[in-house]
């Protein structure tokens, strides 16, 4: 388990793909890198990025509420429902008062249909796969809560909204069904992700900055503390010896504990993030901060 262990904010450009945007990071942090929630190509805004041993925690982060920035294009539908398709329906474009309508209804609790160009898995195949061999596919709905469907401005047909959803959401289908509830077509013509959890974009650096991207390492303990399904634990400065060398921790106290849950951060009696571990195991999972013999009295 080495340092390099962290969490980053960076800021997705469009036309990459997310794993593409990731490879700056490999270069200036470490080759070990994930991160939690993609971005389709032509979206851009905030990703996640972990680094080291930190990416076996990545279901901490892919589970999270996000928000977004949406432009909404009535009048036509794209297969992939996204600029990057071909138009396969044409309809009048609604009125303003038509889609306020419609937004009112797409609050809260709903079953939603997944876009079939996904990368969702269909009978051991990926979904987008089938459809480019022009097979027909079924997408099963699933439940999703959409929190926030709030109109910023309506012009010649395009809708731009922020909208905060909970994790599996699809900004594409929820723009293919609000053309439909309004009698017409729409497509997702640009998408800004500016939220995942307690993360915003504003935080975020760009991957190809490497002395920002080197700068923001230091986060990395305060945007663990942010994770609020993660217990926080002391350890006390006679176990970081053993703690450094891979041991979990013979005595520690709880700062915040969930109950149940399976993954703690070890923090020193200075507040410095340690480690990061299987509570149900006993097993550190990640190695943070280095210990130095100071420390040990």
């Amino acid at each position: 388990m080495g340092t390099n262990a962290s969490i980053l904010l960076i800021k997705k450009a469009g036309s990459i793909t997310s794993f593409s945007s990731l490879n700056a990071i490999k270069r200036t942090v470490d080759p070990k890198v994930g991160h939690a929630g993609t971005l389709d190509k032509f979206a851009e805004g905030l990703l996640i990025v972990l680094t080291g041993s930190m990416t076996k925690l990545n279901v901490l982060f892919s589970s999270m509420d996000k928000s977004y920035r949406a432009t909404i294009h009535f009048g036509m539908e794209t297969d992939t429902l996204d600029p990057e398709g071909e138009v396969i329906a044409t309809s009048p474009i609604p009125s303003y008062e038509t889609v306020k309508e419609a937004i009112s209804h797409f609050l809260g609790p709903l079953e939603q249909a997944p876009p079939q160009y996904s990368a969702l898995h269909i009978g051991g195949k990926r979904a987008s796969d089938l459809a480019r061999k022009g097979k027909v596919v079924e997408m099963a709905k699933r439940p999703i809560t959409v929190y926030e469907f709030t109109p910023i401005k309506y012009e010649d047909g395009v809708l731009i909204a922020d909208i905060s959803v909970s994790k599996g959401t699809y900004i594409r289908s929820i723009a293919r069904d609000l053309g439909l509830a309004c009698n017409s077509r729409a497509y997702l013509s640009a998408l800004v992700r500016t939220r995942i959890g307690p993360y915003h974009l504003d935080e975020a650096v760009d991957p190809k900055q490497k002395e920002a991207v080197l700068a923001s390492l230091a986060n990395t303990d305060e945007y663990m503390k942010r994770v609020q399904n993660l217990s926080l634990l002391e350890v006390p400065n006679h176990e970081l010896f053993q703690l450094s060398n891979g041991t979990f921790p013979r005595s520690y106290r709880f700062i915040r504990e969930n109950e149940g849950n399976q993954y703690g951060a070890l923090y020193s009696r200075d507040g410095t993030l340690r480690a990061v571990a299987d509570l149900t195991r006993h097993k550190l999972i990640a190695q943070i901060h280095p210990f130095r013999k100071e420390e040990e009295s």
